[in-house]
């Protein structure tokens, strides 16, 4: 079969492609065009046949009416608030993400953020390396048992109802909150429904969030919100960095009101260098430098879910430009 066809990945990858061209070797050319910005795009997408796009850039608008011939546009990952899904659905171009690629990876990251706050174990390795206090559990304390606390889950998608089970597994108290999950799936779970956010937020020890970054959850986690949680809580985002606004944490954990924070995701990425965040979080004098976590939107990561996420994206283009019918779209 000749190759007809053309599929660019528009960022984050730079390597032989191997993993697309094993599934579009005898369907499509390849191109790795490594976008730092949209702007990048420009003159180089217009005849392609499909597009994937991981999280470096946007697809917006502008981008989209010039697309002449784009039989579809995958992102690879969960999250598709970089993509103009209106505007893609208007020009006739179906929008695809990949919702199964490491629902287990960010499942286990946010659990492990959870331990490594909840038990101490980061504000005393923290601690510790800084030689500050006693080599002494008494650094952390004090810390309560896990067993039957509270664990807030937003958003009961695939990843959130993995990191829920999870946490039942630890003998968690589960409770979630998502307004377009149907009826029953509490009791088909055997973990707790809350009818409101701030019925969750006002009953968690763990706030967990899981949920699409939309104009409905953009900053859904505010000074406002973190007040509304138990003092001595904690926070973990594994999700997509608009959902919360991050520069409520800094006072939240110095004033106590949250004992820490594990953040994997952030609305820029990476951050500015005098983002107030970064600055607490540097600043050996500031409770959020032993009491926060940041990573570098890895949650997402292992060698295995890294493979799948590039394996379905191109699977998917395949499908869309031999004119098969399409899984998981999202517009």
């Amino acid at each position: 079969m000749s190759k007809e066809f053309h599929v660019v990945i528009a960022d984050f990858i730079n390597d032989r492609l191997e993993p697309e061209r094993q599934v579009l070797a005898e369907v499509a050319e390849l191109t790795a065009l490594v976008a730092g910005s949209e702007d990048d795009l420009v003159g180089r997408i217009e005849q392609v046949d499909a597009i994937i796009v991981w999280h470096n850039v946007s697809i917006t608008r502008q981008t989209i009416e010039r697309l002449q011939r784009c039989k579809l546009i995958v992102r690879a990952g969960v999250g598709v608030d970089n993509v103009d899904l209106e505007s893609a659905r208007k020009h006739g171009i179906p929008v695809a993400n990949v919702p199964d690629y490491g629902s287990e990876e960010v499942a286990d990251s946010a659990i492990a953020l959870t331990l490594a706050l909840t038990r101490g174990t980061h504000l005393l390795n923290s601690r510790l390396r800084a030689a500050e206090g006693p080599w002494s559990y008494v650094q952390a304390a004090p810390l309560g048992r896990l067993r039957g606390r509270v664990f807030g889950v937003v958003g009961l998608g695939r990843i959130g109802t993995a990191a829920a089970m999870r946490a039942k597994t630890l003998g968690m108290d589960v409770l979630f909150y998502d307004p377009y999950k149907p009826d029953g799936y509490d009791k088909a779970l055997g973990i707790r429904r809350a009818e409101t956010l701030d019925e969750l937020l006002a009953a968690c020890y763990v706030v967990s969030l899981h949920c699409p970054l939309t104009d409905e959850t953009r900053h859904m986690i505010d000074t406002a919100a973190i007040a509304r949680m138990p003092k001595g809580s904690y926070l973990v985002n594994t999700a997509r960095g608009g959902v919360v606004d991050v520069s409520a944490l800094p006072d939240a954990i110095a004033s106590g009101q949250l004992s820490g924070a594990g953040i994997d995701v952030l609305e820029r990425e990476p951050p500015l260098q005098d983002d107030p965040l970064l600055l607490a979080w540097r600043d050996p004098q500031h409770p959020a430098h032993h009491r926060l976590i940041l990573c570098p939107h890895a949650a997402f990561y292992s060698e295995e879910g890294i493979l799948d996420m590039r394996t379905k994206s191109a699977e998917a283009c395949r499908r869309a430009v031999l004119g098969l019918p399409l899984r998981n779209v999202v517009n």
